[in-house]
């Protein structure tokens, strides 16, 4: 049984931008996601586990700042692909626009992704 997303208020959903980039990075691992925020579900995501990235990366975990470009052009193909043509970005505190996060949105902006 498939659980539907919650509803959102139509008074919030009308401040809020329609797909929001969130990054995650741990010590292993890079993963990108775009949430489509009125219906709170995952519109596209991309990470370094997949099974496409892992024979163009040195290893299966690479963390570098190669991986994290490689991870922003993937999913800036994905988005065009599914006919979403721009994005706003929601970094947390500690994320400054600075090594990995830059890599993965300056390919998402070369790969023809607009950003809000």
């Amino acid at each position: 049984m498939v659980i539907p997303a919650p509803a959102r208020a139509p008074a919030i959903t009308k401040f809020l931008k329609p797909y929001v980039l969130k990054m995650h990075f741990t010590n292993n691992f890079v993963t990108a996601q775009v949430i489509h925020t009125p219906s709170a579900t995952i519109a596209c995501a991309a990470s370094s586990q997949e099974k496409i990235l892992r024979p163009s990366m040195e290893s299966t975990r690479d963390v570098g700042v190669a991986a994290a470009a490689k991870i922003g052009k993937l999913l800036g193909e994905r988005l065009l692909f599914r006919g979403i043509p721009a994005v706003s970005v929601s970094m947390s505190r500690d994320q400054t626009y600075h090594g990995k996060v830059k890599a993965v949105i300056d390919s998402l902006t070369a790969a023809g992704v607009k950003l809000l």
